[in-house]
């Protein structure tokens, strides 16, 4: 009986530390493959989404602008915050004078979670500021007139950056307040993340950059439209 006691004892003893090696192999590896799934995860979701991937040569495809004006346009990336609450990388065209401020006030966008629908240069709308516009596309160069005029806007050198036309859309003033805005169907609705009014803080660093806001224009209140 003792002996038969004695025997069951040992097996217990030898037992309990084989069990704990195997329960620790056992933990370890569902630890390492619950580690791999997460490092799975994050390599299949996009860190951000790609609105823009052109080159230079494609982002300026078909411009009637001549050779001295696109000298001096340069392609810039730029990442955003845009309607779906996920980070975006964009494009946008400007003049290299501005380039740094450009930079500036898109980083400072996404800092304060400013939404911005997209960012693609206008030659993805065959250069066409009203399709531009409908797409509620933010851009900078576009060789074209000032709307209703024969004069040469400031997209037209690279100097003056749009953004988010549907929701700050040109409104007319007297005695043209009767006309709709421009794009047809768009309402300036200031409690709608990426619309801006007088006191709006990217309005603020637009203009402590040195730009001037299209909402001061005599005949209509221009609010996407920022110019040097």
């Amino acid at each position: 009986m003792a002996v038969k006691l004695f025997y069951k004892i040992l097996i217990i003893i030898l037992a309990v530390p084989i069990f704990i090696a195997c329960n620790k192999k056992s933990s370890k590896q569902e630890q390492e493959k619950e580690s791999m799934d997460t490092i799975s995860e994050i390599l299949e979701e996009p860190s951000e989404i790609i609105d823009s991937d052109f080159n230079f040569e494609e982002a300026v495809a078909g411009t009637k602008a001549p050779k001295h004006i696109l000298d001096q346009i340069t392609l810039i990336d730029v990442r955003y915050l845009s309607t779906d609450g996920k980070i975006h990388k964009g494009q946008i065209l400007v003049n290299q004078k501005i380039e740094k401020e450009t930079e500036a006030i898109f980083k400072f966008m996404l800092e304060n979670k400013f939404v911005i629908h997209q960012v693609v240069p206008i030659v993805k709308y065959n250069w066409d500021d009203n399709l531009s516009m409908k797409a509620n596309n933010s851009y900078g160069f576009c060789y074209r007139d000032i709307m209703n005029s024969n004069k040469k806007s400031k997209h037209s050198l690279g100097m003056a950056i749009d953004i988010n036309p549907i929701f700050n859309p040109i409104r007319w003033n007297s005695p043209n307040k009767h006309l709709p805005n421009i794009p047809d169907g768009a309402v300036h609705d200031t409690t709608v993340n990426g619309t801006l009014y007088s006191g709006h803080p990217v309005v603020n660093e637009m203009k402590r950059l040195g730009f001037r806001w299209g909402n001061q224009f005599k005949k209509y209140s221009d609010d996407h439209h920022f110019e040097k």
